[in-house]
């Protein structure tokens, strides 16, 4: 049985995300979108945490369904934020933290509002803990919960960040980092630029959506196969062991859309390589302030090796285009929202297929018998071959994908 997770997602209670993301819609959403298992997100949130008591019943051990049934499953991961300072620096993580009951959230917000943290703001809390402290205190309280440090490249929240991150797991997380079994590579990095690190080659690499409104769950995810259904232990003994007899590939970004892929400054609209960000030394040659150095940077810093080297050895992956762009394109408007888009992407989501099936198994002769337009099918044909132009992403800017241009 194929499954499709999505482990990194948020609330209508965490800053800057919609108001529509509660749970029955994020489980019609996932049914749309083809999402197998999806996280819960923001259980440390007390308002967010009542509507998962009350919404959630538990199916196999650690991981939850609506009640009475729904179309996809839950599981409790939720991100955190850290700031705190370490060797004489401010250090901002988000770590991404599982746990296999509801009982055991409940004892880890317990000692967290013991602490004194303020839980009730935001969805994603933030906490001034060490991220090693923090580990070993998740690992006292229950030793199934595992972390996993979320969009690892980011610069400015990140274990990998430019602006205020580490150069290794060992240094961030010290005698813990024994039990970071994956990293998420965000959507500004691929599993490719991630493979040029030998000294990742000890953990899987996951990729999920950081979803801050329901149309954004799955822009990127993962994909097992199992027997049975898996049961939490099951997933986390699949990172564990690096198990690719279960994990069978990723769902990717075109890892040039995220918003920090190239180095740049947004108010002068200014992007560039790293070999130019070099020999600028770093300075926007417009208004002369620092560059935003970006993921594509910040990998060239830390890799010792070429991706091709080890890419047999490696967990594959396949990059998409979200279904909502491609239809936009097609139609000739420019926002994923408009009625003409929204309309054939409900039709043919509800009629057809969900999005992963259309973007990854759907024949292409038979997209062409039910789109619309039938450029659609063209489209489609040329994101699964890798044929389209890509703007890059820079200084929190989003990358655009051109397919017919």
């Amino acid at each position: 049985m194929r499954y499709i997770v999505d482990w990194h997602i948020h609330s209508k209670f965490s800053r800057a995300c919609s108001k529509q993301l509660e749970l029955p819609v994020i489980d019609e959403w996932c049914k749309r979108k083809g999402i197998d298992v999806v996280a819960t997100g923001d259980w440390t949130h007390p308002a967010w945490f009542k509507h998962i008591k009350d919404s959630l019943e538990e199916k196999r051990q650690g991981v939850y369904q609506l009640k009475g049934g729904g179309a996809c499953e839950f599981m409790l991961v939720q991100e955190i934020s850290q700031i705190y300072k370490k060797g004489d620096k401010t250090r901002r993580i988000h770590n991404l933290v599982f746990s296999p009951s509801i009982e055991t959230c409940e004892k880890v917000v317990a000692e967290l509002k013991r602490r004194k943290f303020n839980l009730r703001s935001d969805g994603r809390p933030i906490l001034g803990v060490d991220s090693e402290d923090f580990y070993k205190m998740l690992k006292e309280i229950d030793e199934k919960i595992i972390i996993i440090p979320a969009h690892a490249w980011t610069p400015w929240y990140a274990i990998f960040g430019s602006k205020s991150g580490f150069d290794s797991i060992q240094e961030c997380f010290g005698s813990m980092g024994k039990y970071i079994y994956a990293i998420e590579t965000g959507l500004s990095s691929d599993p490719a630029m991630n493979w040029r690190l030998s000294s990742l080659d000890d953990v899987l690499l996951v990729s999920n959506s950081d979803a801050h409104s329901p149309r954004n769950l799955g822009r990127e995810a993962n994909v097992f196969e199992f027997d049975e259904p898996p049961t939490y232990d099951e997933f986390v003994r699949v990172l564990r062991e690096k198990d690719t007899s279960k994990f069978k590939y990723t769902i990717e970004f075109h890892p040039e859309e995220g918003k920090y892929h190239l180095d740049g400054c947004s108010n002068c609209k200014f992007s560039c390589l790293p070999e130019e960000s070099k020999k600028l030394e770093g300075r926007c040659p417009g208004c002369k302030r620092l560059l935003t150095l970006g993921v594509h940077h910040r990998i060239e810093e830390l890799a010792d090796r070429d991706s091709a080297s080890v890419a047999s050895r490696k967990i594959p992956y396949k990059s998409i285009v979200p279904l909502a762009e491609i239809i936009a394109e097609v139609v000739g408007v420019k926002s994923t929202q408009s009625k003409k888009v929204l309309a054939e992407y409900f039709r043919l989501t509800n009629d057809v297929a969900n999005e992963f099936t259309l973007l990854l198994d759907t024949p292409i002769d038979q997209i062409k018998k039910v789109a619309t337009d039938p450029r659609l099918a063209e489209a489609i044909r040329r994101m699964r071959a890798g044929e389209m132009n890509i703007s890059p992403g820079y200084d929190g800017i989003f990358g655009s994908v051109k397919i017919f241009q």
